[in-house]
């Protein structure tokens, strides 16, 4: 999911990337919601309120509404500074350490949450910032490994996309077109994946509270670690494979010199 780049990427790669990190976005943004009634994983409803403080005159609510939107334009440039600067020495640690620093975010407010929040409205400003800063990390590193095909913290721009490829497919020639199918497959599972992640939270929310950042983060884990796995099992062959034929070469060579 992570060593690819671009457009070496194939179809499956982008639906396992999409799939995973719209799960997270999901449940980042209902969490939000619920826990600090704000959203996190997008930043255009933040750009209206900036408007309107800004015609209020209120400075507190304009640096306020200012930072986050600032947070999360600075994780989409943290994540791409990153990938553009790291990729020709360790293509999948570039890609890695975006969603390391996101992984950060969201267990220090899973456990700030929950060990030490009073449900003040400083700390909730405060973890929501976090929270904006792990999304703008998420969306600016998956935009930008994928040529911006993979986009999963939040839907505006797929609900477009799937109205459009909706009506292009009542003509025929559109719906034979392989690379359209590929495109709505992928915009329908990040919608269908997002949702979900919404969905688990709402569902176990009152149960685990807090704890619930430390699932998001497995799944997060998985995502980071999948690549890794991966590697270590075609290494394993290699060896495997290499030992064999050691044990195959040895015997007759000694039975030539002989």
């Amino acid at each position: 999911m992570l060593r690819k780049y671009s457009n070496s990427r194939s179809l499956g790669d982008n639906v396992k990337l999409g799939i995973l990190t719209a799960l997270v976005a999901g449940m980042v943004n209902v969490a939000s919601l619920l826990l600090f009634l704000s959203f996190s994983s997008n930043v255009t409803g933040y750009f209206a309120i900036f408007a309107s403080e800004l015609a209020n005159g209120d400075l507190y609510q304009i640096a306020l509404v200012g930072s986050w939107i600032f947070l999360y334009f600075f994780g989409c440039f943290v994540s791409n500074f990153i990938v553009i600067n790291l990729s020709d020495k360790n293509k999948y640690l570039a890609h890695a350490i975006p969603l390391l620093l996101e992984l950060s975010c969201l267990l220090a407010v899973g456990v700030y949450g929950d060990y030490w929040y009073n449900g003040t409205l400083q700390e909730s400003e405060i973890m929501l910032s976090f929270l904006l800063f792990a999304m703008g990390l998420q969306n600016g590193l998956t935009a930008s490994i994928s040529n911006f095909a993979v986009k999963t913290t939040h839907l505006t721009g797929a609900t477009t996309d799937l109205g459009i490829l909706a009506a292009m497919f009542t003509s025929k020639k559109f719906r034979r077109k392989k690379e359209m199918r590929d495109k709505a497959t992928l915009i329908a599972s990040i919608a269908i994946s997002y949702v979900t992640g919404g969905v688990l939270f709402a569902l176990f929310y009152k149960t685990l509270h807090f704890k619930m950042f430390y699932i998001i983060g497995a799944f997060l884990l998985v995502v980071i670690l999948y690549d890794s796995y991966k590697l270590w099992i075609v290494k394993l062959k290699r060896f495997r494979i290499n030992r064999r034929q050691k044990n195959v070469l040895v015997p007759s060579y000694t039975k030539s010199r002989s």
